[in-house]
């Protein structure tokens, strides 16, 4: 009976060995596929993937692979008429292919100056050989709508979308919408194209096709469109061809928020009594860019005591604008200014009690509320060009009316 059960415990262990070693045997045999990057396939190599750090150079890189002083110096003469050996930059990636015999010589070297462009220092042949390449690249269409849930950044966020595209769509809609008062629940559509590196990789948004906006109440489209047809520059219009590039932007400052409004009776926060405030104030955090809302001529720019450091701008016999409170004026009296041009940083200089600029508005020499005022637009499309314009947006509109009635 011993010997019975001995025997039977050979058996089991015996069974038992060979499903180990089949369990071993599978995960031996198990293909790995074949990685390839900028031509080469790494399974022939022994690949190292690092960045430059601070202090190193394409020779001391070189050095660092033991191939001797001598033929770093044959080397570095050899490419430098194809490959500037100073542009090596630090936290910059590089890519070391070394044989897999035992010397693990060092046979090729890619530097990656950027996402898309890569060098290549070949030195498998005692010629040495050095080429440029750009990464090929793909161009995606994609379009994205609804309602707004959060803010317009949050919204491309959670798309997962470059940042670049909101700061983009708020300089296009600069002249029609704030964005700070967009709401929840108001509708929205967007078609843009993304780059894309090797069909893969992930490169950022190239164009805004097309897109529109609730706001108000009141759905706004905006269209890239070259009317010169001998020219590549674009504006954008809406759906009937006008322009949203009017006269004023609606703000000073990107991305603020209104603090305190237009009033004929405020009571003063730091002279504590009541009287007239003739601006709109928006509140941001010091150091925050202020941004002509029109071209024009800086008429005045200093300080007084209540203003603090402001600049005040004549855009034409009819309008004037006046930003107070500055930490930094960036411009001088007499010097002319493009919309849109920073003239200086949010402080809280003055009679302010926080950082905020203070945007002042004249008309025909008479302070107004520019929320308030009617600005003028530029004129709308018409002809041939209004033509084209229509049967070029036509298939746009229908995609972005139709993502956002989903």
């Amino acid at each position: 009976m011993k010997q019975i059960f001995i025997v039977v415990i050979a058996l089991f262990s015996l069974v038992s060995c060979k499903k180990v070693e089949k369990i071993k045997e599978e995960k031996i045999v198990k293909l790995v596929p074949k990685k390839s990057e900028f031509g080469f396939v790494y399974a022939d190599f022994n690949v190292v993937q690092d960045t430059v750090k601070r202090g190193d150079t394409f020779g001391t890189l070189l050095e660092e692979q033991n191939i001797g002083d001598r033929k770093v110096f044959d080397i570095v003469a050899k490419v430098r008429d194809s490959f500037d050996v100073r542009s090596i930059r630090i936290n910059k990636p590089f890519t070391l292919l070394r044989s897999k015999n035992k010397k693990n010589d060092l046979q090729v070297f890619i530097y990656q100056p950027d996402a898309l462009t890569y060098y290549v220092i070949d030195m498998r042949d005692s010629a040495v050989v050095v080429y440029k390449k750009i990464k090929p690249i793909t161009i995606k269409r994609r379009t994205i709508g609804g309602v707004l849930k959060e803010s317009l950044s949050e919204t491309l966020g959670n798309a997962k979308i470059e940042g670049a595209l909101a700061s983009k769509i708020a300089k296009i809609y600069a002249y029609s919408i704030d964005f700070m008062k967009l709401k929840k629940g108001d509708r929205f559509a967007i078609t843009f194209t993304e780059r894309f590196i090797n069909d893969s990789i992930y490169d950022g948004v190239e164009e805004l096709e097309a897109s529109f906006f609730e706001y108000r109440g009141k759905i706004i489209y905006a269209f890239p469109f070259a009317k010169n047809l001998n020219s590549d520059k674009k504006e954008y219009y809406d759906e009937q061809g006008k322009t949203l590039k009017n006269f004023f932007l609606k703000s000073p400052i990107k991305f603020s928020r209104i603090s305190s409004r237009f009033s004929s009776s405020r009571f003063h926060p730091v002279q504590h009594r009541w009287k007239a405030h003739k601006g709109t104030d928006y509140a941001a955090p010091r150091g925050t860019p202020i941004t002509t809302t029109a071209g024009g001529i800086v008429e005045q720019s200093g300080f007084t005591a209540g203003n603090g450091n402001f600049v005040k701008v004549k855009h034409n016999g009819t309008y004037s604008t006046q930003y107070l409170h500055m930490s930094k004026i960036l411009v001088r009296r007499g010097q002319r200014v493009n919309q849109g041009q920073v003239i200086g940083l949010v402080g809280s200089t003055g009679l302010a009690t926080g950082p905020h600029v203070c945007y002042r508005f004249w008309k025909n020499g008479r302070q107004v509320d520019a929320l308030k005022l009617k600005l003028p637009t530029g004129e709308p499309m018409s002809g041939a060009s209004k033509n084209r314009f229509i049967k070029a947006i036509t298939p746009l509109k229908f995609v972005l009316d139709s993502v956002a009635n989903l």
